[in-house]
């Protein structure tokens, strides 16, 4: 009977290596001579100390669960194309893309090993497999701007054919495309699809296709079975599983010898950085960070994309540089973005919902500092907004201190954009370092964001 064991998203769970030791032993476990392991993209990056080794940290995975199988996450382009390159190269599993270019226009890793489709033929069974990533990819990370992103649905519908006719009795998508795993349902011939991109969990059937998503930050794998022409899921918690003491002792000491353990602050209660919690609305973790950019920059605003504070164990009391690193791990710079009253309410008016494949449609996207906004749930936009306690002016200019990346993307406020740009500071991470020692770090839930969703009942 084949088997797959399938985990995605795991960013951070480096950062924490009893988790990772879990995840591994997970895997490791319920492994045997009829199973493939199988990853679905974002597995080498972001995270503390995927930032401090560029993604190596990765490979140490890999040989712990004797990985099969990979495709591209737009976070494995987080250190740039040739760094990829490399990674591919020495890594364990196949790596398996479908619609990646590089910048001349060919098969993106070809020549590290990373084929369009491949089979493999499991207790008498043949599979085959391709994978597709997100074509958004270039707009959501500036390191991929230099590769290219053909249609995923095209690009799968060949790979899935020639798949067919190469003999493959089941046709399985390594997909990265989020929320895009249902159009690739509808309109390819696919019998699984294993998913990621999209942080919460799934196990569901789209026009027949099972697909399964097992979340981020290494929390669960997903056993999928092909059992006499059924398939059949099985979710497994790894916190459950015993951890692969070798790889733990592998990832232990990492972070502390890149000398990111000093405390800069303490603080009395500590903040929750849960998506749950940042994706909802206001937070103090956001109210915390979008102060320390508006401080940093002298700026009226302070913006922070809920997506790019990364998930993980509560901040506190003890606030260390690590600590700071692993809520926004990225090299980013915070910059200063000039930006007129009509077009600071095209931004806020973006601080719900989204069609971008990473997001959840009820998701809050704003975090901010130095304003005030009403958002009328029922007509999905916001009905008042302050900055400084005053009403916005349409024709007044303000400065907005946000991220690199929101300048760059299309896909966050898009009202926003590199022609705005009016100064660069430090790395965000480091900002938020100084901002610790300076200030320190902490922040209540003060009404900065007020959602209304339901009118009163009229007489």
């Amino acid at each position: 009977m084949p088997r797959f064991l399938h985990y995605s998203d795991l960013e951070n769970v480096y950062d924490d290596p009893e988790r990772a030791g879990r995840l591994a032993g997970c895997v490791t476990t319920l492994d045997d001579d009829d199973t493939l392991v199988v990853g679905t993209g974002d597995n080498s990056a972001p995270g503390v100390l995927s930032l401090i080794e560029r993604g190596g940290q990765v490979l140490d995975f890999y040989r712990a669960v004797d990985a099969d199988l990979e495709t591209f996450g737009n976070h494995e382009f987080d250190y740039g194309p040739t760094r990829l390159r490399e990674l591919v190269g020495n890594s364990l599993p196949t790596w398996v893309s479908c619609n990646i270019r590089d910048e001349a226009g060919e098969r993106f890793a070809a020549a590290e090993g990373a084929v369009s489709r491949t089979t493999r033929t499991v207790d008498g069974v043949t599979l085959g497999f391709f994978g597709v990533t997100d074509p958004a990819t270039g707009s959501i990370n500036p390191e991929a701007v230099d590769v290219t992103f053909d249609d995923p649905y095209s690009a799968a519908g060949d790979a899935a054919a020639a798949l067919r006719e190469e003999g493959a009795e089941y046709v399985v998508a390594l997909s990265h495309l989020g929320s895009g795993d249902d159009e690739l349902a509808r309109r390819c011939d696919v019998d699984l699809i294993l998913g990621g991109h999209v942080h919460a969990e799934r196990d569901d059937v789209v026009e027949g296709v099972p697909l399964v998503r097992p979340g981020a930050n290494g929390h669960v794998v997903w056993e999928v079975r092909i059992d006499d022409g059924r398939i059949e899921t099985v979710r497994h918690k790894t916190a459950e599983y015993r951890a692969d003491e070798a790889l733990v002792r592998m990832l232990n000491g990492r972070v502390d010898d890149a000398g990111l353990g000093e405390v800069l602050c303490r603080i009395d209660r500590p903040m929750d950085r849960s998506e749950e919690t940042v994706a909802a609305g206001e937070c103090r973790i956001g109210n915390t960070i979008a102060d320390a950019y508006r401080w940093a920059a002298g700026a009226d605003v302070g913006l922070q994309n809920s997506g790019g504070i990364r998930s993980g164990p509560p901040i506190g009391p003890e606030v260390t540089h690590a600590d700071l690193v692993s809520l926004v791990p990225f090299e980013e710079h915070l910059v200063v973005a000039e930006v007129t009253g009509t077009e600071l309410l095209a931004i806020f008016n973006a601080a719900r919902g989204a069609s971008m494949g990473f997001g959840e449609p009820d998701w809050w996207h704003a975090q901010i500092s130095g304003a005030r906004i009403v958002w009328d749930d029922e007509k999905n936009e916001v009905i008042e907004a302050t900055v400084n306690g005053r009403p916005i002016d349409p024709d007044s200019y303000y400065r907005l201190a946000t991220s690199d990346y929101i300048l760059h993307t299309t896909q966050e406020f898009p009202a926003l954009t590199q022609s705005h740009r009016a100064g660069e500071y430090g790395i965000q991470h480091e900002v938020l370092a100084d901002y610790a020692r300076e200030v320190g770090f902490d922040a209540e839930v003060e009404g900065r964001i007020e959602r209304r969703s339901a009118r009163p009942a009229e007489d």
